[in-house]
């Protein structure tokens, strides 16, 4: 069969990866096109047809600057499904862009399959009604998702988390240190975020850390869509090293992290790192998200356990000398730390186990055949 995938962000470009290789197992005959990123091209063996690192635009004032490439991108994705016709098209989150396509794909006649469910509960929870009409199955991979399509007659499948599936199948390297050229102290994981603007929010903030805990070593976790050049804009002459493709490593031998608000967030809750999650953005954009947003939190650690199980400095909280006081608390305070760790515990317990890609690939392939 043919598949079109489209993953519009870096953690969408990881799952779509992994989901192509489970669809790969299930279908001998599996056939792929896709607009994502570096590691669905590695799994699929195709060239996308549109990079995700020109396709993720953060927030309200950001999409409104960039509208002319929105809109020449949705062009070269209807055209190119006008004319390829797939069996079935896999969007993977990135509502503001799928959900149009999706209803493209729809009056085309061609089955629509959703994985990872756009976050309308956060914020316009009336996007469900278009979500019922141009999706045919829709995969969850938060727990308290499937009661929420519930409230609308909407039956959807919980598939559990794809994190765990990329956890699980990763190789950690257990000379990370050394093979990084990194000093013998105690390492504190910088993760700024893979877009632009968080990065240039986020990053001097986490930067000026370093005069603060003389005793620890910082370690940035590049995004592959930037070099060490523009790492180093940042950095300056500070002994702060960068690193690419090795997040999970990072965070497996880092003592604590400050994480920005995002997918990174779970990682780290799953790998059992103590964070503090950070987020600033345009001051338009967050004034209208706090209008919109119906949800407590933005941490997905602290959405799904429904609590504050880790620390959040958002927008004007959100500064060099706040940040510190939460590390502090989490490397030198043994109760605040393990308060941490048992909320992670709770967290993994909520999301079960492995298997999220190989259950979605054969609930696609199921369903198509059916």
């Amino acid at each position: 069969m043919d598949y079109y995938l489209i993953a519009g962000e870096t953690s969408g470009d990881l799952h779509g990866a992994n989901l192509i290789k489970a669809l790969k197992n299930e279908d001998n005959d599996a056939h792929f096109r896709i607009v994502g990123g570096d590691l669905m091209a590695a799994a699929s063996g195709e060239t996308p047809l549109i990079h995700c690192a020109d396709m993720a635009f953060m927030g309200f004032v950001e999409v409104i600057k960039n509208l002319g490439t929105i809109k020449k991108n949705l062009s070269i994705v209807k055209r190119d499904l006008q004319q390829h016709r797939p069996d079935t098209l896999i969007l993977i989150d990135f509502p503001g862009f799928n959900l149009k396509i999706a209803a493209f794909a729809k009056k085309l006649g061609i089955k629509v399959c959703y994985y990872i469910s756009p976050k309308i509960w956060a914020w316009n929870q009336g996007r469900v009604h278009k979500i019922k009409k141009v999706v045919d199955h829709m995969f969850c991979i938060l727990p308290f998702e499937v009661d929420f399509y519930k409230k609308y007659q909407y039956n959807v499948d919980y598939i559990g988390n794809p994190l765990l599936d990329a956890i699980e199948a990763y190789q950690f390297n257990p000379n990370f240190v050394s093979d990084n050229a990194l000093i013998e102290r105690p390492i504190i994981a910088l993760l700024p975020g893979s877009r632009k603007m968080e990065i240039e929010m986020l990053l001097p903030e986490m930067v000026d850390l370093y005069y603060l805990f003389p005793a620890h070593q910082f370690v940035i976790a590049g995004a592959p869509n930037f070099d060490e050049a523009y790492y180093k804009r940042y950095i300056g002459d500070l002994p702060i090293k960068v690193v690419f493709d090795q997040t999970y490593d990072l965070l497996k031998n880092a003592v604590a992290a400050v994480v920005t608000s995002g997918t990174a967030t779970l990682e780290a809750g799953i790998l059992q790192v103590p964070q503090v999650v950070v987020y600033r953005a345009n001051k338009l954009t967050v004034w209208i998200a706090r209008l919109v947003i119906k949800v407590r939190f933005i941490s997905l650690v602290n959405l799904i356990n429904d609590f504050l199980s880790v620390r959040e400095l958002i927008q004007e909280d959100c500064h060099t000398r706040s940040i510190a006081d939460e590390l502090d608390e989490l490397i030198n305070k043994p109760e605040h730390r393990a308060s941490v760790l048992e909320n992670y515990a709770l967290l993994n317990k909520k999301l079960g186990t492995a298997g999220a890609s190989e259950k979605a690939a054969k609930l696609i392939v199921q369903y198509l055949t059916a």
